[in-house]
């Protein structure tokens, strides 16, 4: 099963990295509650299609607290672009509930912060997004369907941005690989056509991919993401992007 806050985040859906297999090497901490990390490195940073690293390299990492009773916070940060608004780090904090709610049905809720903490302007860049998904299996593949909407925030413009979205994975038998795939479609500030200057704000982002465990928490993955709208290079052209993870 997909964890989907973190493939809400990641967006690139690069299967095998630290975003979905950390919840498997949580460590119990006692008291019911489980820790989990992850650290990669990835080719390039696309949120939701667009790139955020100018399509350069960006350093991640993340920690998870869950709880037996399926509520969870975390935190999770990413180089990106600098910019004088939004400086060269972002940094996410979330928290929810996440558990079944019949069996083999998993309901994820939760709202997730994005901060740009470096930036030195003193800008409005951060802004909340509440979310929620619906996971399932189908025969071999695992499916999870999703929406976050963003309320009307002064870093969006005074708008609201809507994000709907699925993702799916398949683990090849008997190897140690896993396919993926992901679809979404943005509708607000944040779309990648009006995000690549176009005057239409709304567009789907895409992405295919592949990855393998090589060791323990170590992995391999590789992507293709594509979005709507114009092509901007370092921003919405299309792009294959590589990752090496850990997950601990």
């Amino acid at each position: 099963m997909l964890t989907s806050v973190r493939s809400l985040l990641a967006a690139t859906l690069l299967a095998g990295s630290a975003f979905v297999a950390a919840p498997a090497l949580a460590q119990d901490a006692g008291s019911g509650l489980s820790v989990s990390g992850n650290a990669a490195i990835v080719t390039d940073y696309r949120f939701r299609g667009v790139s955020m690293s100018g399509g350069d390299f960006a350093i991640q990492g993340g920690l998870d607290v869950g709880h037996d009773s399926g509520f969870y916070v975390g935190t999770w940060g990413s180089s990106i672009d600098g910019t004088a608004d939004y400086g060269e780090m972002e940094l996410d904090v979330y928290g929810g509930w996440s558990g079944d709610i019949t069996p083999g049905v998993t309901l994820d809720v939760g709202l997730l912060y994005y901060m740009y903490p470096s930036g030195d302007t003193g800008a409005d860049t951060d802004y909340f997004e509440p979310y929620a998904s619906i996971g399932t299996t189908l025969g071999p593949v695992g499916a999870t369907v999703g929406v976050a909407y963003a309320w009307e925030q002064d870093s969006l413009g005074g708008d609201d941005n809507l994000y709907l979205y699925s993702d799916f994975e398949l683990g090849v038998p008997t190897t140690p690989l896993t396919l993926t795939a992901h679809l979404g479609y943005t509708e607000g500030p944040l779309a990648p056509p009006y995000l690549a200057g176009s005057t239409d704000d709304s567009g789907f982002d895409y992405s295919v991919g592949a990855s393998a465990t090589v060791l323990g928490g170590l992995s391999l993955g590789v992507s293709y993401v594509g979005v709507d709208g114009p092509s901007v290079d370092g921003l919405t052209d299309d792009a294959v992007v590589g990752s090496l993870s850990m997950s601990f």
